[in-house]
């Protein structure tokens, strides 16, 4: 069914459109913009007198959503919808947007209207409250799992420690040495299952340090043409954490960033301050952001939804263990893992807030409001 649109957008029916928090789009035959209003302008970035005319494939550097797939939507007379399209501008300003193009009549001529509304913060919060209970859900499961496993492994182990001390046979010792190295890689594989019950002696923390032994430890093995580029602010407080489990996170999910690249390509660790930064429900002043950023493929859609559960992995050979660590950890320290992935581009951003300890050292540093983030990039 064809709708028709009988007054002139910038008159009558333009009036209400501008009212609108959703962004409209109007697109002639050709797929070029013919009118946008200010909610459109505010998505796209752009403006009233640079949007009309313009192609409309022009706008972005990256739509998840095939654009080429409109041009067939008014000769075909259908209508498209996408709930989950990544838009990506020219200035690198990521979005994601709920899509609806619906193919009208406007002053007797085809055109095709566009509604898009960003949802980002929406999912956002729908993600932590899937990391909520992610998390809780796989702290239960573990440490039920556990006791389970860890009562009768001591057992085992136990019963195969006497029965070597009473062997007089090479031979036959030779397999309880297997039972017992056996049982010890079992009981540390379920150790590391349930990680740290809570977090290491903490300190005021220079991030940059703990980032720079993280990436120390990783360039060991780093393929010749895979780059790490260092993309840091240089006024970031220090933080209130625990040095060693903060690289322990690092450390995991660099690992993940560099195995995704392979033997080419690039890691930009990002460092920023944010201001009012809600996590969990809860407001904090301030909290540091850590990105871990490649230009791999990109997480496989049947991970994304599981992606911090332990034993899941993507790769082969892997454990699965090392984000389901990163994020129990990150939460030790009352902060989030944020992840946003598409093909060619993945981002880790660790999410920290700034808490002062309960009692606070004369030396520690003052937490003020950052300076402008320096954008000068260091490739190693």
């Amino acid at each position: 069914m064809v709708s028709t649109l009988s007054e002139h957008p910038t008159q009558t029916a333009g009036h209400l459109l501008e009212q609108l928090g959703t962004a409209v789009v109007l697109l002639d035959p050709r797929l070029s913009v013919s009118y946008a209003n200010a909610a459109a302008e505010t998505l796209l970035a752009g403006s009233g007198r640079r949007l009309p005319g313009a192609p409309f494939e022009s706008l972005f550097r990256y739509a998840s959503l095939n654009l080429h797939v409109l041009q067939h939507l008014i000769p075909d007379q259908q209508t498209l919808s996408d709930s989950d399209v990544v838009l990506v501008l020219h200035d690198g300003k990521s979005m994601t947007v709920e899509f609806t193009a619906l193919p009208i009549v406007h002053q007797g001529n085809d055109a095709l209207l566009l509604e898009m509304r960003q949802v980002d913060l929406i999912r956002r919060l729908n993600q932590e409250q899937m990391q909520q209970h992610q998390l809780a859900a796989a702290q239960q499961l573990v440490r039920g799992l556990a006791h389970e496993i860890k009562n009768p492994l001591g057992g085992i182990r136990g019963a195969a420690q006497l029965l070597h001390a009473e062997l007089h046979s090479e031979a036959l010792e030779e397999y309880t040495r297997m039972i017992m190295a056996q049982s010890d890689r079992l009981r540390g594989l379920v150790d590391r299952l349930l990680g740290p019950n809570r977090p290491g002696p903490r300190d005021w923390v220079n991030v940059h340090e703990v980032i720079a032994r993280a990436t120390d430890v990783m360039a060991v093995d780093m393929p010749a043409g895979v780059s790490i580029v260092k993309d840091y602010d240089p006024s970031l407080p220090e933080l209130y954490a625990s040095a060693d489990q903060l690289e322990q996170v690092i450390l995991n999910i660099l690992k993940n960033a560099l195995e995704a690249v392979g033997s080419e390509g690039e890691v930009i660790l990002r460092t920023r301050v944010s201001h009012g930064e809600a996590i969990y429900g809860k407001q904090y002043r301030q909290a540091a952001l850590i990105s871990i950023i490649d230009n791999g493929p990109g997480v496989a859609d049947a991970l994304k939804d599981t992606l911090f559960y332990p034993l899941v992995s993507g790769r082969e050979g892997g454990t699965g263990l090392g984000l389901s660590i990163a994020q129990s950890l990150v939460h030790q320290h009352a902060g989030k893992i944020e992840v946003n992935s598409r093909p060619g581009q993945t981002q880790f951003t660790l999410c920290l807030p700034y808490i002062l300890p309960e009692s606070t050292p004369e030396n520690a540093p003052e937490i003020v409001p950052g300076a402008a983030p320096d954008q000068s990039r260091e490739a190693l």
